[in-house]
């Protein structure tokens, strides 16, 4: 009976349906790019706050004293307060660390090139590009602000204001060579700065990325491991707990305490071999898990001899695993015990799932109440069990 039970429950002669032990690794949804969003959130944010604060600057220090140093009148004031009003407003979701709001950025962008088209006409005759051109600098600089993150709409408004800018300046009067090179220089310099600033934003940008990338995936890899660790854990756990009643049975039969040839002890061994059965074929990769443990009990008590007939009905659900276990359970104790025929019937309905079967056994498998409720009885050499689960 020992030799009997090991070659039942040898995993190679689980049949053709025995997969890998180890259960399908379900693939989980991630939300794609969170963590990049976050990066890049991050990034703008620092990167606005350093510019507020290099704007709130460049404008007192840069473009104050050339604008006191010249007579203006009433609408060149007005259009030197506007940008630093625009600064103040952007102020008020920067320093929180907030993105700006679409129209704030729209009607900023609006009054910082009307600024500039306003400061450069009252401009005296060859004064663009010269120190009495305050706006064409600073506004730079607002633009910077406002369209960091939206670069298309940034480089075009500095390509607009250039072209805004050396249009006035044409109409103006025919520059000299010297004002040729000096609004060369002036332009190269003022752009090349202000393009290097995106240019590092972009880097940096990238940067944080690839960061965040790194990280999420070391994070997914952590879980991966975690969970893999964990479902190891639970499946050593189910074997020990099937094993611990099956090891001290092979060391009685081993040790000569159990007599083979005895009921108890055949039944026992027919017991332990139905459950460890049942325990491979709960690992399998199968489409209905239910059928196939229900099957895997079966297969055990037909190679003891018993003729046992499966009748299953109604369209599969799911059925959490411990679930299982409760319903199938009462079927090994009672196929364990059949002597020469057992009849299984397997109900699914969308309200609950029954398990029963009848078994020339003659002893009690014993009742329970909870999630899975199991009803057994004897009726002279006959077993009936029904173990049901009700899904709602």
């Amino acid at each position: 009976m020992a030799e009997d039970l090991a070659r039942t429950t040898r995993p190679a002669d689980l049949g053709p349906t025995h997969r890998n032990p180890h259960p399908r690794r379900h693939r989980w949804a991630e939300p794609a790019g969170d963590e990049s969003r976050e990066a890049e959130a991050h990034v703008f944010a620092s990167l606005r706050l350093v510019l507020l604060v290099l704007t709130a600057v460049v404008q007192p220090s840069l473009g104050l004293a050339p604008f006191l140093a010249h007579a203006h009148g009433p609408a060149e004031r007005v259009a030197f307060a506007v940008p630093a009003l625009v600064t103040l407003l952007c102020a008020v979701w920067v320093v929180r660390r907030k993105p700006l709001p679409a129209p704030v950025v729209a009607g900023g962008v609006v009054a910082v090139v009307v600024v500039s088209g306003v400061a450069t006409a009252a401009l005296p005759p060859n004064a663009h590009f010269g120190p009495a051109d305050w706006a064409y600098g600073l506004v730079g600089w607002h633009l910077l602000l406002l369209l960091l993150d939206r670069v298309p709409a940034l480089l075009t408004s500095l390509a607009a204001l250039l072209v805004l800018n050396v249009a006035q300046w044409l109409l103006s009067g025919t520059p000299d060579r010297a004002e040729i090179g000096n609004a060369g220089v002036v332009v190269l310099s003022v752009t090349s700065l202000q393009l290097g600033v995106v240019a590092m934003s972009r880097i940096l940008l990238r940067s944080a990325r690839q960061a965040a990338e790194v990280a999420a995936e070391r994070e997914r890899a952590a879980t991966r491991a975690a969970l893999a660790e964990q479902w190891e854990h639970d499946l050593r756990a189910g074997f020990a707990g099937q094993l611990g009643a099956t090891l001290p049975l092979l060391a009685d039969l081993a040790d000569g305490v159990l007599d083979p040839r005895a009921e108890d002890t055949r039944r026992r061994c027919a017991l332990a071999a139905t459950q460890l059965r049942r325990l491979f074929a709960e690992n399998d990769d199968v489409p209905d898990p239910l059928v196939h443990e229900v099957t895997a009990c079966v297969h055990v008590a037909e190679r003891r001899g018993v003729a046992v007939s499966l009748a299953v009905s109604g369209a599969p659900v799911p059925v959490p695993t411990d679930v299982r276990r409760a319903l199938t359970g009462p079927l090994a104790e009672a196929l364990s015990a059949a002597r020469e025929r057992a009849r299984v019937s397997l109900l699914r309905t969308e309200g609950e799932v029954r398990v029963a079967v009848i078994a020339d056994a003659g002893v009690e498998v014993g009742t329970a109440t909870g999630p899975v409720e199991v009803e057994s009885g004897t009726y002279g050499r006959h077993t009936r069990m029904e173990a049901r689960w009700r899904t709602s």
